[in-house]
């Protein structure tokens, strides 16, 4: 797995746009009198979304005024969970999943794609800079494995003809359709195989 690390290259201000500042202060509305901290991980998110997909240092000192809340409590949640970027990963992210079941189903092929495509180490741009890559601990899809997340979408059922062509979408500035790409509804069993379908011979 790869170390999280903090961009060198940082902004010199960043604040929500007013769109995000209600947003924000709705979430903030949600908690109770002396404990609105707690919206901490809900606006830190809300600032990577806002900022190309991830949260520079400036964004973490915002939040932590707007929350009235030390910054190096917001660091530490920050620097904590996966799921916040500290450095530019592009327009798309890509997550590849490669705990056991994915793993068995071929999600090594998937990084070998990536690493063909995008870049060979993790967490690096691609050459337009619109995308990177990195590899991730269990997504909780395991029933449609091997599968990837691409900023919030789950792409599942993937072979390496799916994701090498999911990439080259990607890099010509589209937005690859997410689901299943062997055609299945939510994790129905692979070929629709159905059970109880028909009670007559039961």
């Amino acid at each position: 797995m790869s170390i999280k690390k903090i961009s060198k290259t940082q902004p010199d201000k960043f604040e929500f746009s007013s769109q995000n500042l209600e947003i924000a202060k709705k979430i903030i509305s949600n908690y109770p009198k002396g404990k609105q901290q707690s919206a901490v991980m809900a606006l830190l998110y809300l600032a990577q979304r806002q900022n190309k997909n991830w949260i520079p240092l400036v964004a973490m000192k915002y939040i932590a005024r707007l929350l009235n809340m030390s910054y190096i409590k917001v660091y530490e949640v920050a620097t904590f969970y996966t799921m916040y970027n500290l450095s530019p990963v592009g327009k798309f992210f890509i997550q590849v999943c490669t705990t056991t079941p994915c793993m068995i189903r071929g999600a090594y092929r998937l990084v070998d794609a990536c690493k063909k495509k995008i870049s060979n180490k993790q967490n690096e741009l691609s050459k337009n800079n619109i995308c990177s890559w990195t590899e991730v601990e269990c997504l909780g899809a395991c029933v449609n494995a091997p599968m990837v997340q691409i900023n919030d979408d789950y792409f599942e059922d993937l072979d390496k003809t799916d994701i090498e062509k999911i990439i080259e979408q990607i890099l010509s500035g589209e937005s690859p359709k997410p689901g299943s790409y062997k055609g299945r509804t939510c994790a129905e069993p692979k070929n629709n195989r159905k059970t109880l379908v028909n009670l007559k011979n039961a």
